[in-house]
């Protein structure tokens, strides 16, 4: 989910790779960057996680709600999450189903408990909010290479870490947004920090990427990610917790019936 799967590792950078992103044109250099930040992100299968979610106002009121969230890795498509609240009582058993394309726009459905009926994201949707969070359908999607098209920007220290700055352009027309900037990690080629761009190109939200932990020696994950809401104020932080990978899930996990199963 930059989205709740969100893009990445720890790898030594071979030859072949560090000549990639050190050549050609600024489109080259940009799509070369994505490509090494998907490739290092490959192979992790399933996963599951404990998730809180704080709402938080201008005037800095805080709500929260707890989440539970599963991931599967889909081999040559986008990639599949299921997420269910279980706090507060109000939202307790709402369920989300987000199944990312590389090409086509992504399915996604919403279970309402209350209603007891399965609502279906419409394309035209996917940039409203998630949930009254600052993040949009969109953000909850997993990163594909061929979602985008890209451009380097430069090389940036940013706190200390020496970074590529990039920008993503959405190939999908009904994007909330008109361009991304990212400050890609050198060394273990994970984001640290997006900017978000609406459609008249101003600055929107801005989402940091803190506390990453290593996995099977290999997969970096961020244990915590804040959205900040440029032009309303708003934030939304969330805490992930209790990583789990390789546990068995598999498609039936992940079909629509598991929206009404979420328990």
């Amino acid at each position: 989910m930059q989205r709740f799967r969100q893009l990445l590792l720890m790898v030594t950078v071979t030859i072949v790779p560090f000549m990639s992103v050190h050549a050609g044109t600024a489109e080259e250099k940009g799509l070369a960057i994505a490509q090494e930040v998907d490739r290092n992100d490959q192979g992790w299968g399933d996963a599951a996680a404990s998730m809180e979610m704080v709402l938080r106002n201008r005037q800095g009121e805080e709500s929260s709600r707890s989440i539970r969230i599963k991931f599967l890795e889909v081999n040559g498509d986008g990639d599949k999450s299921l997420t269910i609240f279980d706090n507060p009582r109000d939202i307790k058993g709402t369920a989300f189903l987000s199944f990312s394309h590389v090409i086509n726009a992504d399915d996604q459905w919403l279970y309402l408990p209350a209603l007891k009926r399965v609502k279906r994201i419409s394309s035209a949707n996917k940039s409203g909010p998630f949930m009254g969070s600052q993040f949009a359908y969109e953000d909850l999607a997993s990163f594909e290479v061929d979602k985008y098209h890209y451009k380097y920007l430069r090389d940036e220290k940013l706190n200390d870490q020496e970074t590529f700055v990039i920008e993503n352009y959405p190939n999908y027309e009904h994007s909330g947004y008109s361009r991304q900037i990212v400050w890609v990690d050198k060394q273990r080629y994970i984001p640290l920090k997006v900017e978000y761009y609406d459609r008249k190109d101003d600055l929107l939200k801005t989402l940091t990427f803190n506390n990453y932990k290593q996995y099977l020696d290999k997969y970096w994950r961020a244990h915590e990610q804040v959205m900040d809401n440029r032009q309303n104020g708003k934030t939304t932080v969330l805490t992930l917790s209790n990583y789990q990978f390789r546990i068995g899930l598999n498609d039936r996990n992940f079909d629509r019936n598991s929206l009404r199963r979420a328990r």
